[in-house]
């Protein structure tokens, strides 16, 4: 009985461990979640100062055009 009870402590202690492990991954994953959000959120406001700096009559038309070459 009392190696038993000695396997469960040593189940219970390993399964603290990889509880621990699995909580830092978790953790690691979201702070880096959260610095590509930051990122992306960015990213976004810089397209969008750029898009607003670019004069109206600038490039508005050369999306649709075709190329000379065709």
């Amino acid at each position: 009985m009392e190696n038993r009870i000695i396997e469960l402590e040593i189940k219970a202690a390993y399964q603290e461990d990889l509880l621990q492990a699995l909580n830092n991954v978790v953790s690691q994953q979201q702070q880096q979640i959260d610095r590509l959000e930051m990122t992306c959120t960015l990213l976004n406001e810089r397209i969008k100062s750029l898009s607003s700096q670019q004069p109206e009559g600038e490039n508005t038309g050369s999306l649709h055009e075709i190329p000379p070459h065709y």
